[in-house]
């Protein structure tokens, strides 16, 4: 499996069949599951962000990422990460792999650190490998997320220092 960067023209389809099957669901993200096709370029290509994608070797898309600073100006130097996984291959490492890459690419970029400013506490695979990755749960906002299924649940921030390592 390869890791590159997106081409908006050339995976935006691709990339928007993943985007749309995770978020149809409801209980991961915090866009609506009925977010138009037209929002991809604003949620996953705008301009202050670096998007990647996982290819397998025949070029299928099975993973993006997008990264960028998690607030302008003084707080520019902590980005922002959000991962989604094609759920046909979910459980194949390919999170892993993208949480890998994008921890260095934030170092390479100048990052002094990497915050998720909304995981869902429901999420625990999710939860589980941030904290594989040494993400810590440093705040938790009290019924943060609508879940379709289980209404109000908590969220979690979590952060790892790029520093320390």
């Amino acid at each position: 499996m390869q890791i590159r960067k997106a081409n908006e023209e050339k995976d935006y389809d691709a990339i928007w069949e993943i985007f749309s099957a995770v978020i149809r669901t409801g209980d991961t993200y915090v866009f609506d599951p009925t977010t138009p096709k037209s929002s991809l370029h604003n949620n996953w290509f705008a301009d202050y962000m670096d998007t990647f994608v996982a290819v397998d070797p025949q070029g299928e898309i099975l993973g993006t990422y997008i990264i960028k600073p998690n607030q302008p100006d003084l707080g520019n130097h902590i980005a922002n990460c959000s991962y989604l996984v094609n759920p046909t291959f979910q459980g194949r490492g390919i999170g892993k792999l993208l949480c890998e890459h994008s921890i260095r690419f934030a170092r390479e970029k100048g990052y002094l650190g990497i915050q998720f400013n909304i995981v869902v506490s429901t999420n625990t695979a999710a939860v589980k490998l941030w904290q594989k990755f040494g993400f810590e749960i440093i705040g938790i906002t009290p019924k943060g997320f609508r879940h379709q299924q289980l209404g109000l649940v908590d969220t979690y921030i979590m952060f790892k220092d790029l520093q320390d390592e």
